[in-house]
């Protein structure tokens, strides 16, 4: 049975959950997949994701089918807001335990944090953080 989350989530989206959303991976289960089409949600991707996938794809290692153009069309696509990142969230980075040590996702943890969003994530370390993790 798909878990069910209930309508009006407000959900951060880690970097790699869109990047399977805009290839159809298998990874991405039916019911992540529901989180990011559905419209009752409000479904973001931070800023930081856009700048993860242009560094990763600069130096290949990401999906070759994938560029920085295609990423930023696929937030018109799946109609997913950008969160910008400010002050508060770098405040927020600074006071979060070392779990995990990608400092793209502690940024997507502390912004989640701060905003109080929900975390679309397949990543297990996210759980170890005081943020509301939604698996996938």
């Amino acid at each position: 049975m798909r878990p069910s989350y209930g309508k009006h989530l407000h959900v951060l989206l880690d970097t790699h959950v869109l990047l399977w959303a805009m290839t159809d991976d298998k990874r991405l289960s039916p019911a992540a997949r529901d989180i990011v089409t559905d419209k009752n949600h409000y479904v973001v991707i931070s800023i930081v994701s856009l700048w993860e996938v242009a560094i990763k794809s600069s130096i290949s290692k990401l999906d070759s089918r994938v560029t920085l153009r295609q990423f930023k069309n696929s937030l018109v696509q799946f109609e997913v807001d950008l969160l910008d990142m400010d002050t508060d969230h770098i405040e927020s980075y600074t006071t979060l335990p070392l779990h995990h040590r990608d400092p793209f996702d502690r940024m997507l943890i502390a912004q989640a944090k701060h905003e109080g969003l929900h975390i679309l994530t397949a990543d297990p370390a996210f759980k170890l953080y005081d943020v509301n993790v939604l698996d996938i």
